[in-house]
């Protein structure tokens, strides 16, 4: 165990490496006072977690080195004050579990990249981070990105979300992010897009959507608007069945859908799997039922629910007349 502030006595420390040693917790701030240490360095070690606050208060360290752990998950506000950190290093640690503010407090991290494997990122998890030159998740085995997972997260070059099982895109996952140059969202399962709202407030530069397999799309063209400066969504794979109207009618392929359907390509049903979307004449393809349904009559499923309800009024009405014929 690394007790609060452990190495107080300390001052002039400008590197501290602790790797290979039998560290199992780290207390909040255990390396407060440490004012001019420059690189910290915990590998190799049985270390389970980051707990909150185990790294507050290191003002100046640019660089933090915490691969080959044993880390499974990162508490809130883990590293509070922190915000000259430049590097950090996680790969080569289970993690499954990214906290709620799991990285409040950083400000000048150039490069974040998480080790594979991650379950699990809660609501606000990058609240709090900005200024970062790269953040990037790989092979992630999510069953849903949720609303505001990237809540805070603010002025970063680019984001890579990439080779990863995404599940269900909630509404609002990318609800608060702003300033972006590049959000790339690269070569993963999606189950479903519920919605994807990239509005002018999140001033993001550039989507790339490249090589995603999507199982179902949104329920409705306007699930998908794309207030971005440019898009380039090339080598999906979407369903070509009467989901096919929500994504070319969407701002996928808002500037050019005869180039979108040439570059993408199709999912479902079986027969054209594979196949670019432009091999099905769409034109032939029925909307979806609940389509049609919010079309003539608004909602879908309060159409839906105030077609029964009629008919079922004309059932018991009919069922009355002929009983008085009876009678």
């Amino acid at each position: 165990m690394i007790k609060s502030d452990a190495f107080g006595g300390l001052r002039f420390l400008r590197k501290l490496t602790l790797d290979g040693n039998n560290i199992s917790t780290i207390r909040p701030f255990a390396f407060r006072g440490l004012n001019r240490l420059r690189e910290l360095s915990i590998q190799h070690t049985p270390l389970p977690c980051i707990e909150r606050f185990s790294f507050a208060a290191l003002q100046n360290v640019s660089v933090l080195l915490l691969a080959n752990n044993k880390i499974r998950y990162i508490e809130g506000y883990s590293f509070a004050g922190a915000s000259n950190v430049n590097l950090i290093l996680l790969s080569n640690n289970p993690l499954l579990t990214i906290r709620s503010h799991a990285f409040a407090g950083l400000t000048n991290v150039n490069n974040l990249i998480f080790p594979s494997g991650i379950r699990i990122i809660e609501e606000n998890a990058f609240d709090g981070l900005q200024y970062v030159g790269q953040l990037k998740l790989s092979y992630m085995d999510l069953s849903g990105l949720q609303a505001n997972t990237f809540y805070g997260l603010s002025h970063v070059h680019s984001i890579y979300i990439q080779e990863s099982d995404l599940g269900v895109v909630q509404r609002d996952a990318f609800a608060g992010l702003a300033h972006v140059g590049y959000l790339n969202i690269l070569n993963n399962k999606v189950d479903l897009i519920q919605r994807l709202h990239l509005r002018s407030e999140n001033c993001i530069e550039k989507l790339r959507f490249h090589g995603n397999h999507v199982l179902e799309a949104p329920r409705q063209a306007k699930d998908v608007v794309l207030e971005v400066n440019a898009i380039s969504a090339i080598d999906n794979h979407f369903p070509c069945d009467c989901q096919a109207h929500n994504v070319l009618e969407s701002d996928f392929a808002r500037r050019n859908s005869v180039e979108f359907q040439r570059r993408n390509y199709c999912i479902s049903p079986f027969e054209y799997n594979g196949k670019p979307m432009n091999v099905v004449d769409f034109e032939l393809v029925a909307r979806c039922h609940d389509n049609v349904i919010q079309d003539n009559l608004g909602s879908g499923v309060v159409g839906l629910s105030s077609c029964v309800s009629a008919l079922f009024t004309l059932m018991l009405m009919a069922l009355r007349f002929s009983l008085n014929l009876l009678r």
